[in-house]
């Protein structure tokens, strides 16, 4: 069992930068796939961004030169670092982490969820 904490989210302008964390616990973080997901009201949960065992990371589109994960092995820590913030990228953020191979592209994929961390961005 992986139990997943995220901090730092809250409200910002928009053009302005946010750094999500989430802790992880329970297995050794080194073997786990990770990722960001985001939930805006009325819409289905999308995928944000994912960083693998390796490092190799992924992103959707509508974030790409934004946005940046990272993770640091040591402190048991997946980032979402967050620049240019914009209106629509107003949502509950979410960490997911699978032990499986492969990148975490999708949440069908998840096979554990954070509580999730608001992030709202005004206009």
């Amino acid at each position: 069992q992986v139990q997943l904490v995220e901090s730092g989210g809250g409200l910002v302008q928009t053009g302005g930068s946010l750094r999500l964390s989430c802790a992880a616990s329970g297995r050794p973080f080194s073997s786990l796939g990770l990722g960001w997901f985001r939930q805006a009201p009325g819409k289905e949960r999308e995928f944000v961004a994912t960083i693998g065992r390796s490092g190799t990371t992924y992103y959707a589109d509508s974030v790409k030169g934004r946005f940046t994960i990272s993770r640091d092995n040591a402190k048991n820590t997946v980032y979402l670092q967050m620049n240019s913030l914009k209106p629509e990228d107003t949502a509950v953020y979410y960490c997911a982490a699978k032990s499986s191979y492969g990148p975490l592209i999708k949440d069908a994929l998840a096979a554990y969820w954070g509580q999730g961390t608001q992030v709202t961005v005004s206009s």
